[in-house]
């Protein structure tokens, strides 16, 4: 993954002649390959409802696909955590559920953040 982190920092350095250069390039060397480029992650929270009756795996999954933007890396320790509280300490589904919902949007506004702030050091 640093590899991936580094690129973007390269990219962003450069001027907005030479990020089309390189994108060009990537798309040359991905042709190539044989691969299909993917289409990014969306950079907004998609509008996945919360089911009346949802158990904490399922609401990880759900969230999970709410926020495909995010590392899930960052996210493994806390949801871990929200799950052990649940089925060891006997804190409600709802409850936990709650939790974990409160954890992916944090996660998310430090992710905008840190992209705005990029953005704007550009």
């Amino acid at each position: 993954m640093r590899d991936s982190k580094r690129l973007v920092s390269i990219f962003r350095s450069l001027s907005e002649t030479r990020q089309q250069a390189l994108l060009e390039y990537a798309e040359f060397l991905a042709d190539k390959e044989g691969g299909e480029i993917t289409a990014a992650p969306p950079t907004e929270p998609l509008p996945i409802p919360r089911p009346e009756r949802e158990n904490v795996v399922k609401a990880i999954q759900r969230l999970m696909q709410t926020y495909p933007m995010l590392e899930r890396k960052q996210i493994f320790h806390e949801a871990s955590a929200q799950m052990t509280r649940h089925l060891i300490h006997g804190v409600a589904a709802t409850e936990a559920i709650d939790e974990l919902e409160r954890i992916f949007a944090r996660q998310y506004q430090q992710h905008h953040d840190a992209l705005n702030k990029d953005l704007l050091s550009s």
